[in-house]
């Protein structure tokens, strides 16, 4: 697990091999905006996350955020718990975030 700036973010999701955005807030919060790409995992509660998450590949890379940075980074540790290798947590989340978002 690391927590990345967003330049160090950028420049990370460039030189991997497809790159996964996770967005782990609320749906409502989710439908506000997002970073481009972003799939929608709500880490609350945590068991259905535990589940979600299960399912997917634990040699990929996954970019992590949510509003501020507290949530991704607890997702970020439960999945690297879980055997994950590659967790991203994007520092300050959303809210800090300078670059593109959509709706």
């Amino acid at each position: 697990m690391e927590n990345l700036t967003e330049k160090e973010w950028y420049e990370l999701i460039a030189s991997v091999e497809n790159p996964i955005v996770l967005d782990v807030r609320t749906p409502l919060e989710y439908l506000l905006g997002r970073i481009e790409f972003a799939q929608l995992v709500d880490f609350n509660p945590t068991d259905r996350f535990v589940l979600e998450v299960d399912k997917l590949d634990r040699e990929g890379h996954y970019f992590i955020y949510c509003k501020s940075g507290h949530r991704s980074f607890d997702a970020c540790l439960l999945m690297s718990q879980m055997g994950f290798k590659n967790t991203y947590n994007l520092l300050g989340g959303i809210v800090e975030w300078k670059g593109k978002t959509v709706r």
